[in-house]
């Protein structure tokens, strides 16, 4: 069916614009039409979640391969994608050993940097924002940084806290911007001229989906429903939190306020830029927020850090909250557990979600990569072994299904896993922070 849109159309309105997801009925995925191989396969993902203070000693496991592969406790809400991860023990980073503290493991846990004490903020680029800078020209985003615990600047034990806060870095001394403002994320990836931000997105781009329902497809003009109300449903949902009070905290000053040096934009008035008092609907928020950043093809890179190493988050909503994070980590109890198992919800939520949108042959998940890390194994600082788990295959390079043990390996460097995972998608490099070899069997 010939037809002026493509893949990479996007659809326009006064100060917002979304691109297209996968059609079968739109041309390839580069900037023109040309029948191509590369152009008509979808894009390749990357999402990084990070979840502080590492999780129960006794139920961080994986036995078997493929759909009979046993999972620990904490492992049991992935239990459906069993055949679809890649669980990998025994890796580490050797610089993290060295201050045996949150912010001296936390810091480097995508780099495998250095890091200066004293106060100094000096690690490296974070493999993420390598992929950033080689591929974020072709998205509207290169790179989204999300998290749902705000970051600390004060010093611990001679390093500072800072290195808590941020796992992804742009550059030595500069940790990529972090949002933890839901309405500012969702602002980021459809918002052109914020001067315009009081419209739903959806109005604004109401004329061009309806040029483009005529078209395509039926089954396309299905999948373009579902996936304009996936945008609603967020928008709605942050903007419900707003009216219902159920937000803290107040919004950054756009005309003064920096975040780590970089000068806000100003913001319209619509959503408010609060952070939602739930913490389950915060990491809610963030993970449709990220799987409308896939799905949009707004970006190919995103970071979820879902709590602080050294966290202070607690969890009423699990009827857990007589402590905080950190200090419940360094208890091996039930409840433990159960804030383990709520955060392996969240990357689960988002796997499900990317798994539901048909990509052809393959699915918005098959297409991604998910990794989960943590800078320690348990709560007891325990950083001579890091716990891994990937999800999806990178549009089929990965052979997923297996768990992979390191530990007594000559090579088991974290940052040889980014060098295998960063040729996935094209980026081949000779070394990255301590490693100059790749991960045998990734």
């Amino acid at each position: 069916m010939p037809t002026r849109f493509t893949r990479r159309t996007i659809l326009r309105g006064l100060g917002v614009s979304m691109a297209l997801p996968w059609f079968e009925s739109l041309a390839a995925w580069g900037d023109t039409a040309t029948p191509a191989a590369d152009n008509n396969a979808p894009p390749q993902r990357l999402a990084v979640f990070f979840a502080g203070n590492g999780f129960h000693r006794d139920e961080w496991w994986a036995r078997g391969a493929g759909a009979d592969m046993e999972l620990g406790k904490v492992l049991h809400p992935l239990n459906d994608f069993r055949d679809r991860l890649l669980f990998i023990r025994g890796l580490y980073n050797e610089e993290a050993l060295k201050g045996n503290i949150h912010s001296s493991q936390t810091g480097n846990l995508l780099s495998g940097a250095p890091l200066s004490s004293g106060g100094e903020i000096k690690s490296g680029t974070s493999f993420d924002q390598v992929l950033a800078q080689h591929l974020g020209n072709r998205t509207k985003v290169p790179s989204l940084v999300l998290g749902c615990e705000k970051a600390n600047p004060s010093v611990h034990k001679n390093y500072s806290m800072i290195y808590s806060s941020h796992i992804s870095w742009s550059s030595p001394t500069t940790p990529t911007p972090l949002e933890v403002y839901p309405a500012l994320a969702f602002d980021r990836l459809f918002r052109d001229d914020v001067s315009h931000g009081d419209a739903s997105v959806l109005d604004a781009i109401l004329s061009d989906a309806n040029d483009l329902r005529r078209t395509i497809s039926i089954a396309d003009q299905h999948k373009l429903d579902e996936y304009l109300h996936s945008v609603r449903d967020v928008e709605q949902r942050i903007t419900r939190a707003g009216q219902r009070g159920e937000l803290q905290g107040q919004r950054p000053d756009r005309s003064t306020a920096t975040r780590q040096g970089s000068v806000l934009p100003q913001s319209a008035q619509r959503p408010p830029d609060g952070i939602p008092q739930d913490i389950a609907e915060h990491m809610r928020l963030m993970g449709d927020i990220l799987v409308l950043a896939f799905q949009t093809d707004a970006t190919h890179i995103v970071t979820l850090k879902l709590n602080n190493d050294h966290s202070s988050l607690r969890f009423p909503n699990l009827g857990v909250d007589y402590m905080i994070h950190h200090l419940l980590s360094h208890q091996e109890s039930a409840d433990w557990l159960k804030v383990n198992q709520f955060f392996l919800e969240q990357v689960a939520y988002i796997a499900r979600r990317l798994d539901a949108i048909q990509e052809g042959d393959r699915t918005a998940l098959d297409n991604s990569v998910l990794m989960l890390c943590s800078s320690m194994l348990t709560g007891s600082h325990n950083a001579n072994q890091l716990p891994v788990v990937l999800l999806g295959s990178a549009g089929g390079q990965l052979h997923t299904g297996r768990a992979l043990d390191y530990l007594d390996a000559p090579n088991r460097k974290m940052c040889s896993l980014y060098l295998s995972l960063m040729d996935k998608y094209g980026v081949r490099l000779n070394s990255f922070g301590d490693s100059t070899e790749r991960l045998a069997d990734v």
